[in-house]
């Protein structure tokens, strides 16, 4: 049974962060559910987009002196140095680490990325940008449903 990765109740307002985070939601799923082939290349992919998506939203907290900022890096470090710790080739290990992508995804977007939209909101900087023009990740998952197989 296919987990969604977003629910409606998930969106936070912010079209960075949310077209940004259905479009990690898709990665992550595809990650899940497609042919060991191809994992690695959609592992790269998303560690990736992470890697972006995490920037422009710390980017984001340095602009606004977010107070909360330094728990939600470390949240985004503990995710990468575990992706960047897999062994190579080890596709179980890595299916098993996503699996576990997701719900974490879930928490902190209902969590750390909820308190952010709310601060950036409130300082005036909630129209941020569209993820389609300055995150990666919507554009892969975008040519990802149109049939393109580049990443890059």
């Amino acid at each position: 049974m296919e987990t969604t990765a977003l629910s409606p109740d998930m969106v936070l307002g912010i079209p960075l962060f949310d077209e940004a985070h259905a479009a990690l939601g898709e990665q992550i799923q595809t990650l899940l559910h497609g042919p060991d082939e191809e994992f690695e290349m959609h592992l790269a992919a998303l560690v990736e987009c992470l890697e972006v998506d995490f920037r422009v939203e710390e980017q984001l907290m340095d602009a606004i002196d977010y107070p909360a900022a330094r728990s939600h890096r470390e949240q985004h470090a503990r995710v990468l140095a575990t992706l960047h710790g897999l062994p190579p080739g080890d596709i179980d290990a890595g299916r098993k680490v996503a699996m576990l992508i997701l719900p974490w995804f879930q928490m902190h977007l209902a969590t750390a990325d909820t308190a952010l939209a709310i601060a950036l909101q409130m300082a005036g900087r909630a129209d941020s940008g569209s993820a389609e023009k300055g995150v990666p990740a919507a554009s892969i998952a975008r040519r990802r449903r149109d049939g393109a197989t580049a990443v890059n």
